[in-house]
């Protein structure tokens, strides 16, 4: 993974990937990337990702006739989520496995945590936490005569011109959100929750706790424990990929990342991906993935 400073570069097999941020603010308010990701009918890599939960809905641009299929795992059931086209991937608190063996291009816009509660062409609700609904393009970006066959095609060969036109779709829209006392204070809470323990995020924002985990939820949908959590994940995992396995020690990243001892750990990893964090190193079929985090094959 390249990083340049406005954009990421991902090169794997006969994958490419790119991650660039918006380039207008009134866009980059709401939007956090955009991402592209192409794969050869002939490659076997990342046939069967892993999306490790997160906070952040995608809208997921894919030509009307491609399928896509997701399972949502659980330890006690799967749910099935599968379609044609364009669909909305909302935030997620469990693991999703997708299916990627065939051939296949998308383009993926990662919105900020609690940005589709000032959409306003969205009502979303908790109850889309962990699905996946499809949408009809054209509807939501009405007044285009862009297609998602041009938008593709532009994603494969400028990353920056089709980077433009997606600030140029998103923005109308984006114009359009709807700011409150809720939004506002979400906004506030999320950069410290990286920082501080959740019970001291009403006294460093001058509130009652309990307007804090209000505003939170109505906002994202999630609880700052859930969140939180998710967050802390991207973060141990992202540290284990830039790092061989002879420089791992599990107990310096215990203490680094706030945990009690070793065996507590474990046990997080253990509960958020299913696997050990050995287990889960050795294996190495991992990649850091513009969906959002990390992704395993």
């Amino acid at each position: 993974m390249e990083n340049t400073g406005n954009e990421w570069i991902l090169w794997e097999s006969d994958m490419i990937r790119w991650l660039k941020r918006p380039k207008l603010s009134a866009v980059e308010k709401y939007i956090e990337c955009y991402w592209y990701l192409e794969k050869d009918g002939n490659s076997e890599d990342i046939e069967r990702p892993i999306l490790n939960p997160d906070p952040s809905a995608h809208l997921i641009i894919l030509s009307p006739k491609k399928s896509y299929h997701y399972d949502s795992k659980s330890k006690s059931n799967t749910t099935v989520f599968h379609g044609k086209g364009s669909h909305w991937l909302y935030p997620y608190l469990k693991t999703i496995e997708l299916e990627h063996a065939q051939a296949f291009s998308c383009i993926g816009i990662k919105f900020r945590v609690g940005a589709l509660y000032s959409l306003k062409q969205l009502s979303f609700e908790q109850s889309l936490l962990d699905s996946v609904v499809g949408i009809n393009f054209d509807d939501f970006v009405k007044d285009s005569v862009i297609s998602e066959a041009v938008l593709l095609a532009m994603a494969n060969s400028s990353a920056d011109d089709c980077c433009t036109m997606l600030d140029e779709l998103l923005l109308p829209i984006l114009n359009t959100c709807l700011e409150d006392k809720h939004s506002e204070l979400t906004r506030r809470v999320l950069p410290l929750l990286a920082e501080k323990p959740i019970n001291e995020l009403g006294d460093a924002l001058s509130c009652s706790q309990r307007t804090v985990e209000r505003s939170f939820s109505k906002v994202t949908g999630l609880t700052l424990k859930q969140c939180q959590s998710m967050q802390k994940l991207e973060a141990i995992l992202e540290y284990l990929y830039q790092r061989p396995l002879s420089e791992i020690d599990w107990v310096d990243i215990a203490y680094q990342f706030g945990f009690s001892d070793q065996p507590h750990l474990i046990r997080y990893l253990k509960l958020q991906i299913n696997l050990t964090p050995q287990s889960y190193v050795q294996q190495r079929g991992f990649a850091i993935d513009v969906y959002g985090g990390v992704a395993a094959k």
